[in-house]
């Protein structure tokens, strides 16, 4: 088998590996590996990343439908403006040279590994966060439906539109914007807000992905490989995670995320 094969579909099994383990979030990891192993620019890993994690958080918010936790008409107002903004970012990633966005894709990296960080600090040392109002998406418990006003539509979209851009400009899928934001605005469990952040993702990303493939800008003979070789890790990840998941291993991935930060701003700026 070729040898950029052989390495992609190893790259996208770690990546897969990752998102079982840690949930959607895991994918922010593809592009910095696809610029590290197979020397792409952003712009060009970009859409590589968005078709796995398409693919892949396609399969969990099916999971999270069939269970009941998806709440898909949240999922689909925050996609829907996310939709429109993905290809403004795709198109600008074509016209920013790639130190610039390599920096800023470490950047986000930094901001992502730290929150992760600290958020398993305080779980792990027991420190709750102090009382907030009321989020302005609240479940109405006379039909366990969300109850929708001008606050929650305006907290949503900004969010969705937030990470639909971001996912086409640096193919990072958005997750860790959906799942604070829910968080933040709603008061839905988590295990629904993972499932419904999947949702999110897997509509994004497979727009963000038909447009690149459309406009020419995705590497299939790497997309391919690269994608089922998530789907493969996913699904490994998902049984190791019932045994391995938790802070510690949050802390870990933080860890890990803040080392390929630092990495990737090195290259940035010697490049």
């Amino acid at each position: 088998m070729d040898h950029l094969i052989l390495t992609t579909l190893a790259l996208g099994i770690f990546v897969g590996i990752l998102m079982g383990l840690t949930g959607a979030g895991g994918g922010i990891l593809s592009v910095p590996l696809l610029v590290f192993f197979l020397h792409l620019g952003v712009a060009e890993a970009a859409p590589i990343a968005l078709t796995a994690i398409a693919i892949s958080a396609g399969v969990g918010a099916l999971l999270g439908l069939k269970s009941k936790l998806l709440r898909y008409k949240a999922a689909g107002f925050m996609a829907m403006i996310g939709l429109i903004l993905s290809p403004v970012g795709l198109w600008l990633a074509q016209k920013i040279p790639n130190q610039p966005l390599l920096i800023l894709f470490s950047c986000t990296l930094f901001f992502v590994s730290t929150r992760l960080y600290l958020e398993a600090r305080r779980e792990i040392l027991g420190i709750k966060m102090p009382p907030k109002k009321p989020p302005p998406c609240l479940i109405n418990p006379e039909h366990g439906k969300l109850t929708w006003n001008l606050p929650c539509a305006r907290a949503l979209l900004f969010s969705g539109g937030l990470a639909g851009f971001l996912s086409g400009l640096l193919g990072v899928g958005g997750g860790f914007i959906i799942v604070p934001a829910l968080k933040r605005f709603t008061n839905l469990p988590v295990q629904s807000i993972v499932a419904t952040s999947l949702g999110v993702l897997a509509i994004i990303s497979s727009g963000s992905s038909l447009v690149s493939a459309a406009t020419g800008n995705l590497a299939l003979n790497i997309a391919i490989p690269f994608s089922l070789g998530a789907l493969g890790g996913l699904l490994m990840g998902r049984g190791l995670g019932k045994k391995l998941s938790g802070p510690r291993l949050q802390q870990i991935f933080a860890i890990l995320t803040f080392g390929v930060a630092v990495s990737l701003m090195f290259k940035g700026f010697s490049s």
